[in-house]
C-alpha cells in the first residue's frame, strides 16, 4: 500500500481541487510546514501496528511526502530534518521551484543568488536575491541517510528509476 502527505503548495493545488483529487491512494493535505511530520508519524504508527501484530511487515505502506521549495527548504526544514535525523521510513520529494510560486513569487531558500522575484526584485535600487540557494541535497546527506538524490520530472526514466530506488531502501529506524 502507499500513503501520500502534500503540503500546501503548487503540487497540491494542481492535483487535488476540492472536493476532488487526482490521488488513487490515501492522501494527506497538511500544511506548508509540516510534510516530513505527519510522514514521519505515519511511518511510526505503521511500526507500532507492527510490532503489536495487527500489522504484517509486508504490508507497511510505502510513505511518500511532497513538499515544495518553500515548505522544505525553509519553514519545514525542521521537520524533515528531523524525520532524516529519526531515520523515518519515507520517500521525501521536494517539488523545487525556486520560489514560493503559489503565494506570489517570494524568494525562498531555494532561490538563486541574483533571481528576480517579488521580495527581491532586479533593478536600480536591487541586485536580486543577495544570499547563496541552500544546498538541500547536501544538508539531507549530512543525516546519514540511505538515499539521497536529485531528479528532474523532464528526465522521466532516470526520475522512476531513482524513486524505485529511493523506495526499495530502508530508514535509519529499521537499521540497528
Amino acid at each position: 500500500p502507499k500513503i501520500v502527505v502534500n503540503a500546501t503548495g503548487c503540487l497540491e493545488v494542481a492535483t487535488a481541487r476540492y472536493p476532488h483529487s487526482a490521488w488513487n491512494v490515501p492522501w494527506i493535505h497538511v500544511a506548508f510546514e509540516n510534510a516530513a511530520a505527519v510522514a514521519s508519524g505515519i511511518d511510526a504508527a505503521a511500526k507500532a501496528l507492527i510490532a503489536n501484530g495487527s500489522l504484517k511487515p509486508g504490508e507497511r505502506p510505502v510513505i511518500v511526502a511532497f513538499g515544495g521549495d518553500g515548505g522544505t527548504y525553509d519553514i519545514g526544514l525542521q521537520a524533515l530534518s528531523g524525520a532524516l535525523e529519526r531515520g523515518h521510513r519515507l520517500l521525501y520529494v521536494c517539488y523545487n521551484n525556486q520560489a514560493y510560486m503559489n503565494t506570489g513569487i517570494q524568494r525562498s531558500g531555494a532561490t538563486p543568488r541574483g533571481a528576480a522575484t517579488t521580495t527581491t526584485p532586479v533593478g536600480s535600487e536591487s541586485f536580486g536575491k543577495l544570499q547563496e540557494q541552500k544546498d538541500l541535497t547536501a544538508i539531507a546527506a549530512s543525516h546519514h541517510t540511505p538515499y539521497v538524490a536529485q531528479a528532474c520530472a523532464s528526465h522521466w526514466q532516470d526520475l522512476s528509476e531513482k524513486v524505485e530506488k529511493a523506495v526499495s531502501k530502508d530508514g535509519g529506524s529499521d537499521r540497528k
